[in-house]
């Protein structure tokens, strides 16, 4: 297995389905990096600390954190199963995108983007960005949501480890509009 294919297994484990390698993660969403990477080699792969150390510091999208001494290890966003993985709210810029599939767009139009299996709405802070995560789920397509109204409005925003944009839900008011 390759370390793109370790990769996608390590965000599997730590973002849906801890249970595939037998570990628990703690109410922050950490696991232990020796169980970890016990857990990993038991499926037949093949990792130790020095690719894991090279997962975490080179994954394009910096999905992974470890804590200060590197004893433990979580996913910085997009879980499905519930953690709280410590966001600080804050204030977001005038205009976030999000990137979807044009196939989405009319139910999107109609009931707002909402987190579906996951703990929250993802948005990005460029429209590039927003094209590779739509470019993911088929014929891409980007909104541009007026995230300062949002914020006027009481919504709160939160901004992962790896500049990620998060809230619970995106009302279709705020689309200012989406570009094909």
């Amino acid at each position: 297995m390759n370390e793109i294919e370790l990769s996608k297994f390590i965000s599997l484990i730590l973002r849906h389905k801890p249970e595939i390698i037998n570990i628990k993660l703690d109410d922050n969403g950490w696991a232990d990096v020796e169980v970890l990477i016990n857990g990993i080699n038991k499926k037949d792969f093949n990792i130790n600390m020095g690719i894991l150390e090279r997962i975490v510091e080179t994954n394009n999208k910096q999905r992974f954190a470890f804590n200060d001494n590197k004893t433990k290890i979580r996913a910085n966003q997009g879980h499905s199963i519930a953690v709280d993985v410590e966001l600080e709210e804050l204030i977001p810029p005038d205009i976030l995108y999000h990137g979807t599939s044009k196939r989405f767009l009319e139910n999107i139009l109609k009931d707002g983007i909402t987190k579906q299996n996951r703990n929250h709405v993802h948005l990005s802070a460029n429209v590039d960005t927003a094209l590779i995560v739509g470019k993911r789920h088929g014929n891409p397509i980007v909104l541009k949501i007026n995230s300062k109204q949002m914020s006027n409005d009481g919504i709160k925003f939160y901004k992962s480890k790896n500049n990620v944009w998060l809230t619970d839900y995106v009302n279709s008011k705020y689309f200012i509009n989406y570009l094909l």
